[in-house]
């Protein structure tokens, strides 16, 4: 699991990198996510390079807010394909779950962002890992989705469990450490339900 942490981080940092470049050759690349609403993750507007904030510039508080929209985010829109693409009702049912908590979620961080002060504004954006498992999922159907949710939920579950944990912590953020202590009961559960699918 380390190696898979590692290996996600140097992705994000990778990718992250590019958006960088991107805004610097786009003056006019600003990031307006903060009229997005709470489910606003479709994938257009989650993705797109030229919405992501300079991250070489931003603060621990406005990373953690940014991974925390983007787990958000990720498990939105890999829940609704599986409404439509899994086989099990039980995954179907799962992720109708799923879809609600993290809209819910997503409600909560940026409440939590509004309060930061400064205030941040979380930025919803995949990174590469993220994008390549949906990716994945939506080239699947039946049986072989369900196998790969499933997968992709447990690790994603994990990841947002860790980093949640860590911020709570020692982030210095108060409104966002309260919500990452507050989540950690939510996203275990959420951890223990996909392992159990």
């Amino acid at each position: 699991m380390k190696h898979y942490l590692l290996l996600a981080a140097s992705i994000t940092v990778l990718g992250l990198s590019a958006c960088k470049k991107n805004d610097a050759d786009s003056p006019a690349a600003t990031s307006t996510m903060a009229g997005t609403e709470d489910t606003g993750m479709a994938a257009g507007g989650a993705t797109d390079p030229a919405m992501a904030p300079d991250v070489a510039a931003s603060s621990p508080a406005q990373t953690f807010a940014n991974d925390a929209a983007a787990s958000d985010t990720f498990e939105i829109e890999s829940s609704k394909l599986a409404q439509d693409k899994a086989q099990s009702s039980k995954v179907k049912a799962f992720a109708a779950q799923m879809i609600k908590a993290h809209t819910d979620s997503t409600a909560k961080l940026k409440a939590a962002a509004a309060k930061s002060s400064p205030a941040i504004t979380p930025v919803p954006q995949l990174n590469a890992t993220q994008q390549q498992a949906l990716d994945d999922l939506n080239a699947k159907s039946g049986a072989d989705f369900d196998t790969a949710y499933i997968q992709a939920q447990t690790q994603a579950h994990q990841m947002t469990l860790d980093k949640l944990k860590a911020y709570s912590a020692s982030g210095e953020n108060a409104p966002l450490k309260a919500f990452a202590t507050t989540l950690i009961p939510t996203v275990t559960a959420h951890l223990n339900m996909a392992k159990g699918l």
